[in-house]
């Protein structure tokens, strides 16, 4: 910081270093090269990316990994603009992520346009509250834009500040700093008493876990209640290994896969007690509407929220903490024995031959084999796009928070920034980035970011030259082949212009052999993997 004074920029920069804040990205401009300073005297290194975009994504790749918020800065007009994207799907994907933009001061816009733009109309619509920085109140405008970003459901909160104000003085009265909320429990009564009967009763229960369960770091309480009551589970995409999936239990993700639903769906129909926990069907694709009859079988919901979404109804509802609600719920309730007939491992066993994993080449080819070289503990990331489906189907994860991706909003481009987050917090782990060839055009900038971070994520390209998932719905659709398709680029020498490793391989000995060049690298590496068109016909 410049100087001695205390600006207000300070003092919101000093509050999200409190937030446990150590990073923050984007694209500076004049408007923001205040935010830029106080930020880095508070001890939170600002790091460019290339684009807006990536860089929202960069500061959720930290926040999955940390905990803290993520941070992102962008400057005035074109700048927010830019951002809008990845604002819009840490709000569907409930992701706190703090947006310092810059704005022209209010006299100054009085009487001069260029560049200009409510930033608060653009955003307020894709946030979860909108702030005017003042000199005055910086301190409680900082501490309620870590609040509201944070509490349930975690999202995107902006805060618009004026070039003047920024580098004003600031003298703070006194802290304001709100502490969280304790989390909430049931009540005693008669609906958690009607809850524990119908567990008691229960032959066939089901339980779906979601987002707001591993928002309340509930996975030791949801494995514990499903091993005393033998209750199978499956996860939304965006919860996966909130419990190991290698668990008996374990069902693996339903909502985006058709070939995995054709499976998943009708077991959920033979149940007589549904228990969705944390679940929030907002990743859910529109086949799991109204699967259930809340007067025919017995469905308890436990959300953070109360339900608006509809896509659902339940004969309960609790809006509470996902872990201890299950431990209110097993109280003095008598584990029986479930799904007596085998139902469990026959389903587990069809969803194992439904995804077969002995392919000699193609996506399940390269999946299987990534998976089998890489550690265990390998951190990965997923664009949006076919082999996203295939992916999440047979890439288990053993811990939360190890496969990253966009499953509310589903955007493409997410996968090689949210790994470069992923592994500037935890530099140590390995971490893959799994695209498409068209979703790593869009950010292939971000390569030039990867260099000059150091680091040495590794990313695994699909390469098809076809938007390959719109492409197959074109098909299914008996339209004619329409925009989707593109050239097929040299990958591997687009990471080694960028300062990286590259390889391009066709078989699963190059895989293996580029895979384990990767893993002992300083420095990234892209491996791109040409695969036939249409490889995954047959296969999501």
């Amino acid at each position: 910081m410049t100087g001695h004074k205390l600006r207000a920029a300070d003092l919101v920069a000093r509050r999200l270093y409190e937030a446990g804040c150590r990073f923050a990205f984007g694209m500076p401009g004049g408007e923001v090269l205040t935010l830029v300073d106080a930020l880095e005297a508070a001890g939170i290194r600002f790091i460019l990316a290339k684009h807006e975009n990536a860089a929202g994504f960069m500061a959720e790749g930290v926040w999955q990994r940390t905990g803290a918020p993520g941070i992102l800065v962008a400057t005035v007009g074109p700048g927010v603009v830019n951002g809008v994207n990845v604002i819009a799907n840490a709000e569907q994907d409930r992701v706190p992520l703090i947006v310092l933009t810059g704005c022209v001061d209010a006299t100054e816009v009085l009487t001069y346009t260029h560049q200009i733009l409510d930033h608060q109309q653009v955003l307020r619509p894709v946030t979860k509250a909108s702030f005017r920085l003042t000199a005055e109140g910086a301190d409680v405008i900082a501490d309620k834009a870590v609040a509201i970003a944070t509490e349930s459901r975690a999202g995107p909160v902006h805060i618009d500040v004026p070039i003047s104000v920024a580098d004003q003085a600031a003298v703070p009265q006194r802290l304001r700093r709100r502490p969280p909320a304790s989390p909430a429990a049931p009540a005693p009564g008669h609906d958690l008493e009607r809850a524990r009967r119908w567990l008691e009763e229960a032959r066939r229960p089901v339980m779906i876990v979601g987002l707001d369960a591993l928002a309340d770091e509930a996975g030791e309480a949801i494995e514990r209640f499903c091993e005393t009551y033998s209750v199978p589970f499956l996860t939304t995409y965006k919860a996966k290994g909130i419990v190991s999936e290698e668990h008996p239990l374990c069902l693996g993700a339903a909502g985006l896969s058709p070939k995995a639903d054709a499976l998943l769906l009708p077991f959920v129909q033979q149940a007589d007690l549904v228990l969705c926990v944390g679940y929030d069907p907002i990743e859910m694709r529109s086949g799991w509407r109204e699967v259930w009859d809340p007067a025919a079988v017995h469905v308890i919901d436990i959300a953070a929220v109360s339900n608006r979404h509809y896509v659902h109804q339940a004969g309960l509802n609790f809006v509470t903490h996902s872990g201890k609600t299950l431990e209110a719920l097993a109280a003095e309730v008598a584990p029986q024995t479930t799904w007596a007939g085998g139902e469990v491992e026959a389903l587990k066993q069809a969803l194992a031959a439904a995804f077969p994993r002995d392919e000699a080449w193609g996506p399940a080819a390269v999946i299987d084999t990534c998976r089998r070289v890489l550690p265990k503990e390998t951190v990965a990331t997923c664009d949006t796009g076919a082999h996203r489906i295939l992916l999440a189907q047979m890439w288990p994860a053993y811990e939360p928070r190890t496969l990253l991706q966009s499953t509310g909003l589903c955007t493409m481009g997410c996968a090689l920034p949210l790994a470069l987050g992923a592994q500037i917090a935890e530099p140590d782990r390995p971490v893959v980035a799994f695209t498409g060839d068209g979703g790593l055009l869009m950010v292939a900038g971000e390569l030039s970011t990867a260099a000059e971070l150091g680091s040495r994520i590794i990313v695994v390209v699909f390469v098809d030259a076809s938007l390959a998932l719109i492409e197959l719905k074109q098909r299914q659709r008996q339209m004619a082949n329409a925009g989707v398709d593109f050239g097929h680029h040299d990958f591997a020498a687009i990471g080694r212009a960028f300062g990286g490793l590259g390889h391009r391989v066709t078989s699963r000995a190059e895989l293996e052999e580029a895979l384990d060049d990767a893993l002992g690298a300083e420095t990234f590496t892209v491996i791109a993997a040409v695969i036939d068109r249409g490889s995954y016909d047959g296969r999501i």
